[in-house]
């Protein structure tokens, strides 16, 4: 192979897909119809929060393979995961099918599955970390962008409007974005937790001793699921999102705004 095919290859490996940039299409045209007020606010709304919310995990997986490619793993190009596309990504139906069903099911972000990183060809505790810990950082970076324009006000004088419950006259996009940004808090942290098969778990992993990631290994196929099965318990469920909305608070996000939006969200019940 000539430096030239060389170049062209490297360079295909990083074009950003078709499918992603059609992800772009819908989240922007979703997001100037709710900025508008065009068509259902409901139907807006939901296409707004599932765009966006698959762009997230996009940028999650790529934030992976990017640390990796950096960190020693040339191979992830060669597999397409820089490229941006969710068809390639190692499990289709644990990074994307299952993220989104859990938002439509409970307005849980919950993180989904990952990128096949050849961690033999990195070296180095710390770059296992990294590569762990880069997906979880998209979903805080995600959240911060979201929520500052919505708890310092900077989005209530939109012109989309609709009223809620009857009684609620609500701005669309504001209470779109806090729906959204509850899912990357919510993602964020869940990720975070050490348990095999998240991200959490990713980053200590490498500091643990042989054994203990031996004794371990067997039950991250299963991390995920019983994250959610615990999840589903009210107590627990209760204790989780009252620290969501405490983070958000922190950023001036009224809790009212997430419930408004996540009601828009689930236009199928209205």
């Amino acid at each position: 192979m000539s430096f030239a095919d060389a170049r062209r290859s490297g360079s295909e490996e990083r074009r950003i897909s078709p499918v992603f940039w059609v992800l772009l299409a819908i989240l922007g045209t979703s997001g100037w119809a709710v900025w508008e007020g065009y068509g259902a606010p409901g139907f807006g709304v939901f296409l707004l929060v599932v765009a966006g919310w698959m762009v997230s995990l996009c940028l999650h997986e790529f934030a992976h393979a990017r640390t990796a490619l950096h960190g020693g793993d040339i191979t992830v190009g060669a597999k397409g995961y820089l490229t941006l596309n969710p068809l390639k990504y190692a499990n289709g139906l644990t990074s994307f099918v299952l993220p989104v069903v859990f938002v439509l099911l409970g307005g849980i972000g919950l993180p989904g599955g990952a990128v096949f990183i050849e961690r033999h060809r990195i070296q180095g505790r710390l770059k296992h970390s990294l590569i762990s810990a880069a997906g979880p950082l998209v979903n805080v970076v995600f959240a911060i962008a979201l929520m500052v324009p919505v708890g310092q006000g900077w989005l209530d004088d939109t012109p989309g409007t609709t009223t809620v419950g009857g009684m609620y006259q609500v701005h669309l996009f504001p209470v779109a974005l806090a729906f959204l940004a509850l899912l990357q808090v919510s993602a964020a942290l869940l990720n975070l937790l050490p348990v095999p098969g998240l991200d959490g778990y990713g980053i200590i992993e490498p500091w643990l001793s042989p054994q203990t990631r031996r004794a371990v290994q067997p039950f991250a196929p299963y991390g995920l699921l019983a994250v959610f099965v615990v999840l589903w318990q009210s107590q627990v469920n209760g204790w989780f999102f009252d620290q969501v909305y405490r983070i958000m608070g922190w950023f001036g996000v009224n809790e009212y705004y997430t419930y408004f939006g996540q009601h828009l969200f689930r236009f199928w019940n209205q």
